[in-house]
């Protein structure tokens, strides 16, 4: 045999045993399946990373928000308890807004005798922050709006004052000019003021108990001028490690387990990114000896089909999902060790690596013929879906800011933009439709009718035809995959190298295999390597 021919043949031996099932591998070569062990360890402790930071998280939101609730109830007059859309109480009449102002002062004073959790003043340096109070009106302004008459200077003032929690009556005394407010020209007053707690209940799930810090902001809006003022009650929380802390009985500090944890899953992680970086250069070598092989014997390039079979999508993603769970690990390690307080971008990175690796499972079950019509439909018609999503997304946008600029000032549904995005998504699905229509004001009989053409048009061009037809589009790639598996899969120029060697090296499971599934199609490598018999016991 000469050496061109060992060359091919070995060549061959390669391609089909790198397009061979985990299972199959395993029974070529008896070599361990090092990859799936360390996929299915990272799975069960990537989740239970998750879990556990989950329900840490959960405590330290609820916190947050029942802290916010709580001042809204001290420091509000008259709170009802439930926001008004984006504002907490709204007033209307000059001894209203006094009444409001000085009662935030008066229940700041005394919040020690009020509160009945563990909050207190903020510090610093041993002495108590005081309370900042600023009123930012117009520089000077006349107005008239009997005789339609304004004298208005743009340029806006600000007057801030200091106020520590003792002594309010005679502050306010002090300070009788500053109250003095001239409603034609003011624009907001703010009130800042910080706070201390500390979050007592991770005690039960043996955590030490964070500090925070609450920033709260309450603001007195009268920028429209409208006669209506508006109050938000505004807070931002930094937590910290406390300096002085002592727990006795059954809570102890657990941390050190947990970051121990934490560092074994960024071993795991890097372990696997590791793998799957090598598994793709072999493939890219692989493709270059294949690519070398049909130049210099058939004077034929490699379609790009076929170049697209060496490149394996999973191990992206599987590297994608393990850099991200390394550092969403990373800031939770430095989130437990009290240095940093992000929860938000830990949350982030953390559940898009666990999506990815639960997602990752799926090209397991693609190696079974019966559970892999999913991967191989949404391959198939991916392509045509986003051609025909971006056609259908310029009408999208065009619906969008018609019904923005036209409906916005008459419709709640309306009065943004990501809020009409929002509405018109919910009536593609069939969501609030009557609700929709009826809540229009139909104070203005040309808006009124204009708005039954603009909804009508848009339910019946997006429900009846535009996602008729992306149905259609999943429809017929589904039944375009069903044609193949019961046909065969369309011959490239990988599968006819592949089929003139009959004899497989490894074991005859493996020539049944190429026999019964025509070797699949280019872009569907998961149908010609799954096994007819989805009893086998997948290994790798």
């Amino acid at each position: 045999m000469s050496q061109g021919i060992i060359k091919e043949e070995i060549l061959r031996d390669d391609l089909k045993y790198y397009f061979m099932s985990p299972c199959e591998k395993y029974r070529a070569r008896r070599q361990l399946p090092w990859k799936l062990g360390v996929q299915i360890l990272k799975i069960i402790m990537i989740t239970s990373q998750l879990i556990l930071f989950g329900l840490n998280n959960q405590l330290v939101v609820s916190y947050k928000e029942e802290n916010a609730m709580t001042f809204k109830n001290l420091f509000l007059k008259d709170y009802s308890g439930v926001d008004e859309e984006d504002y907490s109480v709204a007033l209307y009449s000059q001894q209203a807004v006094y009444e409001s102002l000085f009662y935030v002062l008066d229940q700041y004073g005394q919040l020690g005798h009020l509160s009945v959790g563990p909050i207190s003043y903020a510090e610093e340096d041993g002495k108590l922050l005081p309370l900042v109070i600023c009123k930012e009106h117009y520089k000077r302004g006349n107005v008239e709006p009997s005789d339609e008459a304004y004298d208005i200077d743009a340029q806006l003032e600000k007057v801030c004052m200091t106020h520590e929690p003792t002594n309010v009556s005679q502050w306010k005394a002090e300070n009788v000019s500053f109250f003095n407010l001239e409603f034609y020209r003011l624009v907001d007053i703010k009130i800042t003021f910080q706070l201390k707690g500390i979050n007592l209940q991770t005690v039960r799930s043996h955590e030490l108990p964070d500090c925070y810090v609450f920033f709260v902001t309450i603001t007195f809006d009268n920028q429209c001028h409208s006669g209506m003022m508006k109050i938000f009650l505004d807070i931002d929380a930094l937590s910290s490690a406390c300096k002085n802390w002592k727990i006795s009985g059954t809570a102890q500090k657990n941390t050190h387990y947990l970051l121990v944890f934490d560092g074994f899953v960024i071993l795991v992680c890097l372990t696997s990114a590791v793998l799957c970086t090598r598994s793709i250069v072999l493939a890219v070598k692989l493709l270059q000896r294949f690519s070398r092989f049909f130049r210099e014997n058939y004077n034929h390039k490699v379609c790009g089909t076929d170049q697209k079979e060496f490149l394996n999508g999973w191990y992206v993603l599987v590297i994608v999902s393990d850099s991200m769970a390394i550092v969403g690990s990373i800031l939770k390690m430095e989130i437990q060790a009290k240095s940093l307080t992000s929860y938000d971008v830990c949350s982030i990175f953390l559940g898009t690596s666990t999506l990815m690796v639960w997602v990752g499972v799926i090209r397991y079950l693609g190696y079974f013929q019966k559970y892999n019509v999913l991967i191989l439909t949404m391959k198939t018609a991916f392509p045509k879906v986003i051609r025909f999503c971006c056609c259908a997304g310029m009408i999208y946008l065009g619906y969008t800011f018609c019904g923005w600029i036209v409906l916005g000032p008459y419709h709640e549904k309306f009065e943004g933009l990501s809020r009409v995005a929002e509405s018109l998504f919910s009536l593609v699905n069939g969501d609030d439709m009557y609700t929709t229509f009826a809540q229009l004001k139909d104070k203005n009989s040309l808006v009124w009718l204009f708005s039954r053409v603009y909804l009508y048009s848009f339910i019946s061009l997006f429900i009846y035809m535009v996602l008729s037809l992306f149905i259609a589009l999943i429809t017929d790639a589904y039944d375009t995959i069903k044609n193949y598996q019961k046909n065969g899969f369309p011959m490239t120029d990988l599968q006819r190298f592949l089929r003139e060697q009959k004899d497989v090296p490894p074991s005859e499971e493996g020539s049944e295999m190429d026999t019964e599934t025509g070797m699949g199609h280019p872009s569907l490598c998961c149908c010609r390597r799954a096994p007819s018999n989805d009893d086998i016991i997948l290994i790798s």
